[in-house]
């Protein structure tokens, strides 16, 4: 079961009430009125199935409470077996999530996994199984390979938040028990010291229980001699747990000197119960983190439509997205989207390929032209033939990249297992030997002295700082990113972002505005403000995005009004002004109306290598002027880019759009290097061949075409006004789409990473300066025997090294 809540920070954000997705009301997406209320939808597919049936949307009821929910701006949702539920608190949805067959009764068993779906390990994705299971080495259960939108929830991501809500109110009380005393609750005194030792053995037991599969995973370490965290977890809590044990049950086989008042030695079953607790909580963290990578496969899966019209020798009808073959002859409309890859058969249009090229000008497309499934028909009818369906589609290719991309990137974790591999062995290598120096030459009672120098070692090298040292660091620092307009995805693509040394970016939306505008007009004979009047008076007839930006750009200018308009496909517009004959367009047009152009040719020329569209205009036959259109450079991308070639990075532009564009954005930048007309396919083959030769890559874009590079790249970085899949395939997110947000997100990596690292010293450096004194080192000379008290301390005090270590993160100049 997953869950999803909306942080609603502005007004901005409501939630899409067919796929509970949130959606900026400011970012260029579907909407639709509806009994006086607009809605805000992700994509167009889930737009089109809210106005297909309304009233299956706009409301739900909470399974717990019965209370009614307006989709729309519901804070609390959960999806279970493909399923969403709305409930109207926080309360009713952890208790759905604890016990959802409380609430809904017999439901259907979840989807089974498509057959030949694998399975790998999240930590060691070398191991591939054709079954669900636990991993060999680590005992992380493994995860399906294949992307599937109908992928039902983590089923151990829902198991662990079910035992922290049984660990979490158990470790809390037997901590403050134990912790009672320092702050004025004698609650020994009040209830005796056997029975106050008896109820923190109580509570503290069923907390070890639910933690089971943390010692499944040590156990594991141990047999596969994989020593890691799980050993090291495993060891510590269970040595804690056992010398407790041991006191409550036979305290007399304890040093004298070791018991208090009551005769009873000091029990830790509040450090095990805390330190299981507080790994939950960060595995939980880490699991949710990777459960993300599903939003970005619906948000792919929703940009395909789930019917298509077939055109047959009886006629049309509506068939399945599965039923098409191909060959099939498909009819496509108006505002419909593209269902699958193939070529016009009959017909012309303008088609808008901007996600998946991520280039705002629709392109135009006559017989003979191939289409791709999940682009959206602007503007005609045509009649298409199906060529590839299913898996063979461009759109299914982006899925598994990007799946498959996301799999293979490695825990950060891992820097603490490397360490752990040399720490684990010593200090259990430390342990035997203490206890079997003192068993052999230590004053009576050997066995006491010689169990409390083992369990001091074991107790004093316990990781509980290494479990705070990287969650600490990263949620500090995401806090700070956050301030600073930079979204972290995960502590994983902070450590990459540090060490990266090539950048990828994406034109249109991530050098430029994303979106064309009226740059330059040239009057040859007539005045500009003339020019502008009379080219927005015919493209006010135009839905082509082009003609948006003239009529936007002449807005200052005489508002005239054009008669008799039509469009010229893959030439221009044409109508009549003022009695006028106008005509707007290439020199194509120009040429079939008989009109000279050499005047201004150079003018045009010079343009276009500018990387602008530029247009002829003409009046009666005769050319009167020049109007270009470009996708503008953000002011913010000049000072970015020199920014990051001064952090000593390489900078290169990989885009769908044309090479004369490309490169006149690229001499305006200084980009290194220039990739222009490249596919999604292409541009993920670039990270691959990138990585190949050795380089740490990073890749900023806004659009599906990026997504599959995003995925593959060491770490994708996502516009923030961009597409929802490039947001959910990228490992940090630009809130406000500025360049300069790379920036700071570098000095934030690197800052954060050398926190992590810091951190983990204090945690393996208190320890084991700590070891060889609680070991007895100190004994022969100053008769000093560190005890496990002392040893919990100096354990503690690790743990608020590593805290406020992390802390200073916050003041972290980016």
């Amino acid at each position: 079961m997953t869950s999803r809540h909306q942080h609603d920070t502005a007004e901005t954000i409501t939630r899409d009430p067919v796929c509970g997705m949130t959606v900026d009301t400011n970012a260029d997406k579907p909407s639709h009125d509806h009994d006086g209320h607009r809605y805000h939808f992700c994509s167009q597919g889930c737009h089109d199935k809210f106005v297909a049936k309304p009233e299956e949307y706009v409301k739900a009821t909470d399974p717990v409470c019965g209370m009614s929910i307006d989709r729309a701006t519901a804070a609390h949702m959960a999806k279970l077996d493909g399923e969403r539920f709305y409930f109207c608190s926080s309360g009713c949805q952890h208790k759905f999530e604890a016990r959802p067959q409380d609430y809904l009764g017999v439901r259907p068993a979840a989807k089974a996994m498509p057959e030949g779906t694998q399975y790998t390990c999240p930590m060691h994705p070398e191991i591939v199984r054709d079954h669900p299971g636990d991993c060999p080495k680590c005992g992380m259960a493994l995860e399906p390979m294949n992307p599937s939108a109908d992928a039902g929830p983590n089923p151990e991501l829902v198991d662990f938040r079910r035992r922290l809500w049984i660990m979490g109110p158990l470790a809390a009380a037997v901590f403050v028990l134990e912790m009672g005393a320092h702050i004025g609750l004698p609650f020994a005194d009040w209830i005796g010291p056997k029975a106050f030792l008896w109820l923190q053995f109580v509570l503290a037991t069923p907390v070890l229980w639910f933690a089971r599969p943390f010692f499944v995973r040590g156990w594991k370490s141990v047999v596969n001699i994989s020593p890691n965290m799980w050993t090291l977890i495993s060891l510590g809590t269970l040595a804690a747990y056992l010398f407790s044990l041991v006191g409550l049950l036979v305290p007399g086989v304890f040093p004298t000197e070791m018991l208090n008042q009551h005769g009873m030695p000091p029990v830790y079953f509040e450090a095990s119960a805390v330190i299981l607790v507080l790994v939950l909580i960060g595995q939980i963290m880490e699991l949710s983190a990777r459960e993300k990578t599903g939003d970005a496969i619906r948000a792919l899966m929703d940009l395909a439509p789930k019917t298509a019209r077939r055109v047959t020798d009886s006629g049309e009808e509506d068939v399945p997205l599965d039923a098409v073959q191909a060959g099939d002859k498909l009819r496509v409309r108006p505002g419909e989207t593209v269902p699958v890859d193939g070529v016009i058969a009959d017909g012309s249009s303008a088609i808008d390929e901007s996600m998946l090229t991520g280039e705002p000008v629709p392109v135009e497309k006559a017989q003979g032209d191939a289409v791709t499934g999940g682009t959206l028909n602007k503007q005609g009818s045509f009649v298409m033939e199906a060529q590839a369906v299913g898996s063979e589609t461009t759109l299914s290719r982006i899925v598994e990249m990007v799946g498959k991309a996301q799999r293979s990137r490695a825990p950060i974790q891992g820097l603490a297992d490397r360490v752990a591999l040399y720490f684990v062995p010593g200090v259990v290598l430390c342990a035997a030997l203490a206890f079997i120096v003192w068993l052999t030459f230590g004053p009576s009672p050997a066995l006491g002295y010689a169990t409390v120098a083992a369990v001091s070692v074991l107790i004093i090298a316990c990781p509980c700082a290494l479990g705070l040292a990287t969650p600490m660091s990263v949620m500090v620092g995401t806090g700070r990113g956050a301030s600073a307009g930079v979204l972290i995805r995960d502590a994983e693509a902070l450590e990459r972002f540090a060490k990266v040394d090539t950048l990828i970016v994406d034109k249109t939306g991530t050098l430029t505005e994303g979106k064309p505008t009226l740059t330059d007009v040239i009057a040859d004979g007539v005045s500009e403000e003339e020019v502008k009047s009379l080219a927005a008076a015919l493209e006010r007839g135009s839905e082509h995005p082009l003609a948006e930006a003239i009529v936007q750009g002449a807005q200052d200018a005489p508002r005239l009004e054009a008669e008799g308009f039509e469009a010229v496909t893959g030439k221009g517009v044409m109508g009549r002004v003022e009695s006028a004959q106008i005509a707007l367009g290439n020199a194509a047009l120009m040429a079939q109306i008989g009109a000279d152009t050499g005047a201004l040719a150079e003018t045009v020329e010079r343009l276009q290598n500018d990387g602008k569209t530029a247009m002829y205009l003409a009046r009666d036959g005769a050319v009167i002027g020049v109007i270009a259109v470009a996708d503008r450079i953000k002011e913010t991308t000049v000072d970015a880019i020199r920014a990051l070639h001064g952090e000593g990075l390489r900078i290169i532009m990989a885009t769908g759009d044309s090479q004369g564009t490309a490169q006149a954005v690229a001499r305006a930048l200084e980009i290194d290097e220039v990739h222009a007309g490249v596919s999604p396919e292409d541009k993920a083959a670039l990270v691959d061949k990138l990585r190949k030769d050795g380089a740490s890559v990073a890749m900023a874009g806004d659009g599906v075409n990026d997504a599959p590079a995003l995925a593959a790249a060491d770490v994708g970085i996502a516009m923030g006004t961009g597409a929802d899949v490039a947001v959910e395939s990228a490992g940090l997110t630009l809130v406000k789409g500025d360049l300069n947000g790379i920036v700071r997100a570098r000095r934030l990596a690197e800052g954060v990473m050398r926190n992590i690292r810091q951190n983990l010293f204090f945690a393996f450096a208190y320890n084991t300066a700590g070891v060889p004194i609680a070991a007895g080192v100190l004994y022969p000379v100053f008769g000093v025997l560190l005890s496990p008290a002392i040893a919990a301390l100096a354990m503690s005090f690790s743990s608020v090294s590593v805290i406020a270590n992390a802390l200073r993160l916050r003041r972290l100049k980016l």
